[in-house]
């Protein structure tokens, strides 16, 4: 028997001890993990070249829109693009958007999020790893990084060598240009908001406005946290797309994947080694140091991918010196490598019911935005019926309703219109600063080029015109010179029968 009032055994201490600092150990652990600093080593090859095409082209195509002029008439200032808030006008070339066709702005976006679900459902997320500002910005950062600190292992060592003058000095001047590019980020995005030359001389002169300054500084600040300092902790935590692309995907959507079948199993590789029993892949982990987010793409499809590439890049490298076929890292598909695996043909299937569906949506809305836009009139009216009074009962019987009438003439000269009303017999119009009135008089009013024109309207019924307390009637405006019109319904307010 064991006396229960006897010490416990060295052994069992040792153990009990050990359990309980294991204990304390977990309990002490922190929820979050440090952020670990990833260094891309830069590659060289066809995505690569890809990349660096389409990182030119958009930061061309933002830097350079404001600059580029586009005669108008009026007061407008000849910009191609410009979004107008003072005088309320999106111009974009030769198209010209009020705010009453906001619902063009809705189709644009229509169009880009349908057009953003085509693509990702062909070849996964193909805008996050080529198109994406953050991913265009970010790579711009690191252009200026591996220029000053060197690549990959040159800035592992310089981040972990001792604090020097010679360090300080290369980021001094790495974030110093840093801060320039930023600063020219934000100050090309409010020349997008007014006359770009005007701007420029106005911001360099100090007298530009408060909200111009402020724009530019934020923006700065914003492209030098999120392109140089965040990074990849942007993609990965707080951009929403990597979370619901699984939607627009499925098991023939094309992605940057590794081909286990051929490169497993994984093993260090000499020159003179047999291929025998053994996988392509040689586990020097390129792949890894290529990727901007610092996962291994071995693992499988992970959220943190981007789908720019360039470990294919990498691995092509690689397979080059050791005197092997490309493409050991790839675009494929999940069904395609199932295909593959079963002795079946390889077969990557872009067109399917699901991509047909994107299309057709993506197409149609284009359609109808095009049509939209071309086919639009040039003139439009709205009517704003007084409310208080409802109605004016005047000393010799008649009636009278106040009316706002708005005319836009979206033309670049100005027109004349003349205003008639019909609904109610004998009914007489008077346009505040028009002459005349009575039953056949059309009052004509002016509206300037490419301008709203607001006239104040008030018509009157004669006495035993109205047979009850509401009595639909109808404006309608048209331009003498070259007859077009547009109407408006609305209702003539009286007293109750």
């Amino acid at each position: 028997m064991t006396d229960r009032g006897a010490p416990p055994a060295p052994e069992a201490t040792a153990v009990e001890h050990f359990d309980v600092e294991a204990v304390n150990k977990r309990e002490s652990r922190s929820l979050y993990v440090a952020t670990k600093k990833i260094h891309p080593k830069r590659v060289k090859g066809t995505f690569r070249t890809l990349k660096w095409w389409i990182m030119g082209l958009t930061l061309g195509v933002y830097y350079i829109s404001p600059w580029l002029r586009w005669e108008r008439a009026g007061s407008a200032p000849d910009q191609a693009i410009l979004i107008d808030f003072v005088n309320q006008r999106f111009y974009f070339f030769f198209i010209e958007l009020w705010p009453q066709e906001v619902y063009y702005i809705a189709g644009l976006l229509i169009m880009s999020g349908i057009g953003l679900f085509l693509i990702t459902s062909m070849i996964g997320r193909a805008w996050c790893g080529y198109f994406c500002p953050q991913t265009v910005w970010t790579d711009l950062f690191l252009v200026v990084e591996r220029a000053i600190e060197g690549d990959r292992s040159a800035r592992i060592r310089l981040d972990n060598a001792p604090n020097s003058v010679q360090k300080a000095f290369k980021r001094i001047i790495k974030h110093t240009i840093w801060l320039i590019i930023a600063l020219l980020t934000g100050g090309a995005w409010v020349f997008y908001f007014a006359d770009a030359p005007t701007l420029f001389i106005e911001l360099f002169t100090l007298q530009a406005s408060s909200v111009a300054y402020g724009t530019v500084a934020v923006l700065t600040f914003l492209t030098y946290a999120l392109g140089g300092l965040m990074r990849e902790q942007v993609c990965i935590y707080m951009c929403p797309w990597p979370r619901i692309q699984a939607v627009m995907m499925d098991e023939e959507s094309a992605t940057v994947t590794y081909r286990e079948a051929r490169g497993e199993p994984r093993a260090p590789y000499k020159k003179g080694d047999s291929w025998d029993n053994r996988g392509h892949c040689v586990d020097c982990k390129a792949c890894i140091a290529a990727c901007p987010t610092g996962i291994d793409i071995r693992d499988g499809q992970q959220l943190e991918c981007i789908t720019c590439a360039l470990c294919i890049d990498a691995c092509d490298t690689v397979m080059k010196k050791i005197g092997q076929l490309p493409g050991l890292i790839d675009y494929d598909s999940l069904a395609n490598i199932d295909r593959k695996a079963k002795g079946q043909p390889s077969e990557m299937k872009i067109i399917r019911p699901r991509t047909v569906f994107y299309f057709t949506a993506w197409v149609l809305a284009g359609l109808i935005m095009l049509v939209t836009i071309l086919w639009r009139p040039d003139l439009d009216i709205n009517v704003l019926r007084d409310r208080n009074p409802l109605f004016t009962l005047q000393s010799n019987g008649s009636i009278s309703n106040g009316f706002t009438v708005k005319i836009l003439n979206k033309v670049h000269s100005i027109r004349t219109f003349a205003i008639s009303v019909s609904g109610i017999d004998g009914m007489t119009i008077n346009v505040i600063g028009a002459s005349g009135t009575g039953p056949s008089y059309k009052p004509l009013v002016s509206v300037n080029a490419d301008q709203l024109g607001t006239f104040r309207m008030v018509l009157n019924a004669p006495k035993g015109a109205l047979s009850a307390d509401t009595t639909d009637i109808q404006f309608l405006i048209k331009d003498i010179s070259s007859e077009s019109s547009t109407d408006y319904d609305s209702v003539f307010r009286g007293p109750k029968k």
